[in-house]
This record gives C-alpha cells, structure tokens and sequence, in this order.
C-alpha cells in the first residue's frame, strides 16, 4: 500500500520548514554545495544509508562538489510525509557537513 499524497496545505506547511528546499510539481529537490568532492561523496554515503533504512531512496545526482537529491514518493505519484521525512534526515546530515 502506498503513502497517502499531502494536501496542499500540508505541503505549504512542510516547504515552511525546509527553506531549502523547491519544489516542482510532484517533486522537491535541494543541492547541497560540499568543501570538497570527497566529502560530497560523504553525505551521498550517509544519505544513502538513511534512505536504505527507510526504504525510500531519492534521486541523487552528482556534479563535482554540488549534489542534489530529489524527492517524490513514485508508487504515490506525488509527494507524502515519506519525502518530508527524508528532506529533513538530509538536512540534518548536510549541517553536520559543515
């Protein structure tokens, strides 16, 4: 069974909190500029260990020290609280980045 889609107000709300992030359509994406390549590969590690254990993984896309993650949740067609979630494990491991 998939997660029910957030209402536009939920979302509203929810972008509020992740001002880093932007969204587009069913979609919300943030790129994080790393110090180095080596440590922007670090926080695709990390992220990609969180998104394993909540078994909902974003689209990661790697230009240099700049890495941007995507998230929607697929099999909802849109987003939920799954991606609201896993936005704000990333910012988290993005501030410990720094």
């Amino acid at each position: 069974m998939s997660a029910p889609k957030l209402t536009e107000a939920e979302l509203t709300e929810a972008l509020t909190e992740l001002s880093d992030w932007t969204r587009s359509g069913d979609t919300i994406t943030r790129t994080i500029e790393a110090k180095t390549f080596p440590a922007g590969i670090e926080l695709v590690r990390r992220v990609a260990e969180v998104a394993e254990n909540a078994n909902h993984h974003p689209d990661i896309d790697i230009r240099w020290r700049r890495v941007s993650f995507t998230l929607s949740t697929h099999d909802s067609g849109g987003l939920t609280a799954l991606d609201v979630s896993l936005a704000r494990e990333i910012d988290r491991l993005a501030a410990q980045s720094d």
